[in-house]
C-alpha cells in the first residue's frame, strides 16, 4: 500500500470522525446555557464606542 493510500484512508476515517466531533463540541459550547449574555456582549462590540449624535442647534 502506497502512502497516499495510507494518508487517505485515514483521513477518510479517523480524521473525519475527529472533525465532526469537534463541530457537534463547538455547536454544544455556543448553545450552553448562560452563554447568552457572552454573545449579546460581543455581537454590540463594534458599537460600544459609538458617541451619540449631536444636533446642530447645540
Amino acid at each position: 500500500m502506497d502512502t497516499y493510500s495510507i494518508f487517505r484512508e485515514i483521513a477518510d476515517s479517523w480524521v473525519l470522525l475527529a472533525m465532526f466531533l469537534f463541530f457537534v463540541l463547538m455547536v454544544v459550547w455556543v448553545f450552553r446555557p448562560g452563554s447568552r449574555a457572552i454573545h449579546e456582549d460581543a455581537a454590540l462590540a463594534p458599537f460600544r464606542n459609538d458617541q451619540p449624535a449631536q444636533s446642530a442647534d447645540n
